[in-house]
């Protein structure tokens, strides 16, 4: 397998083992010291960005549309649904089933993700507040 098809390869299973909300796992894909495009650092900040998905998105689901590989580069196009149950971002639970496109880009090293830049967080805010 090229490495090119191992990287995606790897990003489909972390895609797989994030719609399993199995986020105590994501230290097999992710870095214990991965810094995110939101200044946070580290695994146990990105699993509690994950978990707040889910937490005010209980059935919330990524589908992955395309992804590309450069070197040590991955990004990602995602449709995600989700049905808002819970407090996001500041928004209260609105009931609202909700599909928006997101955008990630990672930097991958040793094997795992070190850096990680999305839209997800403002994608929902503004549907949620926007009313689209």
């Amino acid at each position: 397998m090229s490495e090119r098809a191992e990287r995606i390869d790897f990003y489909r299973r972390y895609i797989d083992c994030c719609n399993q909300h199995r986020f105590e796992e994501l230290g097999e894909f992710v870095a214990e010291d991965v810094r995110g495009g939101d200044g946070k650092e580290g695994l146990e900040s990105y699993i509690a960005g994950c978990q707040a998905v889910v937490d005010a998105f209980p059935d919330y689901h990524w589908d992955l549309q395309q992804v590309l590989v450069d070197g040590d580069w991955l990004a990602a196009r995602l449709v995600d649904t989700g049905t808002h149950s819970g407090t996001f971002r500041g928004v209260p639970a609105t009931g609202r089933v909700i599909t928006v496109q997101e955008l990630a880009i990672y930097r991958l090293e040793n094997g795992r993700i070190a850096e990680g830049w999305g839209d997800l967080g403002s994608a929902v805010r503004d549907l949620l507040t926007n009313g689209e």
